[in-house]
């Protein structure tokens, strides 16, 4: 007679042919009833205790050589397992009634039935099971393509070489509409620092527009972005009174650079007394202190 079939959301049914992967046969089982058994399937002949499985057999898939594997590994599968009536030539065939995929991975390596079946049902010589101290399990594995990339986001604090200086020399001279820092790689993401002399946009005129810009970010996947806190500077060359003011900010392919068109008023960054330029000098910095970064793990 075989266990209720609806069961813990267990479909138990009845099949002609074999399982098509794998096959064991456990003899003198009535020996290994203390100690188990472990082989691609785990066998717990009286029943997994810790899993609820006391008065059953209790029956595992078991994934094998994982050592080598990195620690990001994962199978995704679905599986049926078997035991063999040996008077009729069929296998009792047990499976997720849902039909759910089971995620193998370094901290679960197993899955499987604490109840499989009864001891009692098991232990009837009418159902088959087990003849003569000797039974048949099997498995059937089907694995799931798996298609997922792992990626480690991480925020970096007062990451290496933070800070992006542009001198601007012969600050009376210039003439371009704005200026351009060298590029730095700070974190995993390339910025450079934009200065508007005379001023940028509806400012044009009226004030200094300073910019931060992530470079690249047209080749950033779909929806990445990248994150910065950092201080936008104009130097105090006289004391450390510096013009400085701090951002918070997401960075992706539509929102490339962030700063402020009004970062001061052209007259009081030309006001000699304040102290931003000095010989006809003027330093503006950018300085990052933190910044996102991506890892891929897989």
């Amino acid at each position: 007679m075989e266990d209720n079939p609806k069961k813990l959301g267990i479909r138990r049914i009845t099949r002609d042919f074999p399982p098509a992967h794998f096959l064991f046969k456990v003899e003198a089982f009535s020996l290994l009833a203390k100690t188990g058994v472990e082989k691609r399937l785990s066998l717990y002949p009286n029943g997994d205790n810790k899993s609820n499985g006391n008065g059953f057999i209790s029956l595992y898939l078991v994934i094998e050589e994982t050592e080598n594997l990195p620690l990001t590994w994962e199978v995704n599968v679905s599986f049926r397992l078997f035991v063999l009536d040996q008077i009729r030539d069929k296998y009792l065939t047990i499976e997720d009634g849902d039909g759910a995929v089971k995620r193998f991975h370094w901290m679960k390596t197993e899955w499987g039935f604490a109840q499989l079946i009864s001891l009692d049902s098991f232990n009837d010589t009418c159902n088959g099971y087990l003849v003569g101290d000797c039974c048949i399990f099997g498995a059937e594995v089907f694995p799931l393509a798996r298609n997922c990339k792992w990626e480690c986001l991480s925020m970096v604090k007062q990451p290496e070489d933070n800070t992006i200086i542009l001198k601007m020399d012969h600050f009376s001279k210039l003439d371009r509409k704005y200026y351009e820092s060298s590029v730095h790689t700070i974190g995993d993401s390339k910025w450079k620092l934009t200065v508007y002399p005379k001023g940028n946009v509806k400012f044009k005129g009226k004030a200094l527009s300073v910019f931060l810009e992530l470079l690249e970010a047209n080749k950033l996947p779909p929806k990445r972005k990248v994150y910065a806190e950092y201080k936008l500077r104009v130097r105090n060359q006289m004391n450390d009174n510096h013009m400085e003011f701090s951002v918070e900010r997401w960075f992706s392919a539509t929102s490339v650079n962030w700063g402020y068109p009004q970062f001061m008023t052209l007259k009081v960054l030309h006001d000699p007394s304040k102290g931003y330029i000095v010989c006809d000098s003027l330093i503006v910095e950018a300085e990052i202190n933190l910044v996102s970064q991506v890892k891929r793990l897989s």
